[in-house]
């Protein structure tokens, strides 16, 4: 009876596999051998096209920070701080825009896995002091992101791109106000703190940045030029205004003005769409690189930059600028070449 219950299921199990019940010992195996073969492909392929689950990985993620940060863990990992780490996120963050700008796919995924790291990290070391975990995080950027975009998941709507961010600023602003409702109700009766539209904006920014989200801030509710060219008047004023206070010998006073002509082209910069903070690194980066070139220049003639008189470093520097614009020009060549 056993054996024929058995017979039964086997022969089931067969039709399944799309076995013959009479297939051979040595049959079964190669037919086998094929199926594991034709799962590996299926796999690689679901995993070449992003089949796989990013949540699972971000817990593998997660569980691997936590046990770098066991008395059996990395000595280092275990020292850190949200104090110590705070070099290394900005580090991250530049060298994730350096990889972007790269062009490299592997390298810019890689520089987002060593800044989601950092997040990460983060989220341990408050993990052990119970103040919040990665799971807050996560549910709370997902959250965030639902309540801010009502045109998608809600009854609002949106008919373009600016009215989205006049929204965006709008529930943020209520967001403010309940937290600090909520903030004041829990410490009891005391001093109001005023909101202000600019709440939120880190005082910790590098100045080009804060001066950014300053004024793209102020013109999401309509405080902005009607105009590009009303913003270089405004430059142009602020820089007769420091030419004057130069005349004044006021160090505090050319201080001022020289921080008045910066903002104003902040402001230049996100009038016209532009973030000043990545311009002023690129601008940065060819200045270094121009510079490199010219001591270059000066070795071939067996002398020091430090050491060529002012005028012909000026005629370095125009040759080291025709030499990268030239390269720039045959690369371009080339890169359309390949596509043609």
């Amino acid at each position: 009876m056993l054996c024929a219950r058995a017979l039964i299921k086997c022969n089931a199990l067969f039709r399944v596999l799309n076995f013959d019940s009479i297939e051979t010992p040595l049959g079964l195996m190669r037919k086998l051998r094929k199926m594991q073969r034709t799962s590996k492909k299926k796999l690689v392929v679901r995993a070449k096209r992003g089949g796989e689950s990013a949540g699972v990985w971000f817990e593998k993620l997660v569980e691997l920070q936590a046990r770098l940060r066991t008395e059996k863990g990395c000595p280092w990992d275990i020292e850190q701080t949200h104090l110590s780490l705070r070099t290394y996120l900005i580090e991250e963050a530049y060298e994730v825009l350096e990889a972007l700008e790269s062009g490299n796919d592997a390298k810019f995924a890689e520089e987002l896995g060593d800044l989601l790291l950092q997040v990460v990290f983060h989220a341990q070391i408050a993990t052990e002091e119970g103040r919040f975990t990665a799971v807050d995080v996560v549910r709370e950027i997902h959250q965030k992101m639902v309540r801010r975009h009502p045109h998608v998941f809600g009854r609002k709507s949106a008919r373009n791109a600016a009215e989205v961010l006049k929204n965006w600023e709008q529930i943020k602003a209520e967001e403010r106000r309940a937290k600090g409702a909520e903030k004041e109700s829990g410490e009891g009766a005391g001093e109001k703190k005023t909101i202000s539209f600019l709440d939120g904006i880190p005082h910790t920014l590098p100045a080009v940045m804060q001066g950014f989200q300053l004024t793209r801030r102020a013109s999401r509710i309509g405080f902005d030029w009607e105009s590009v060219e009303g913003v270089i008047e405004k430059v142009q004023e602020e820089l007769a205004e420091l030419c004057k206070a130069r005349e004044s010998q006021s160090a505090q006073q050319v201080e001022e003005e020289v921080g008045d002509v910066l903002f104003a082209a902040v402001n230049l910069a996100r009038f016209l769409k532009v973030d000043p903070e990545i311009a002023l690194k690129r601008t940065n980066n060819k200045f270094s690189s121009r510079f490199r070139e010219m001591e270059r220049i000066a070795r071939v003639s067996r002398r020091k930059l430090a050491d060529v008189p002012r005028d012909e470093m000026e005629s370095l520097w125009d040759r080291a600028k025709n030499s990268q614009q030239g390269g720039g020009q045959v690369a371009g060549a080339q890169k359309a070449a390949r596509k043609r």
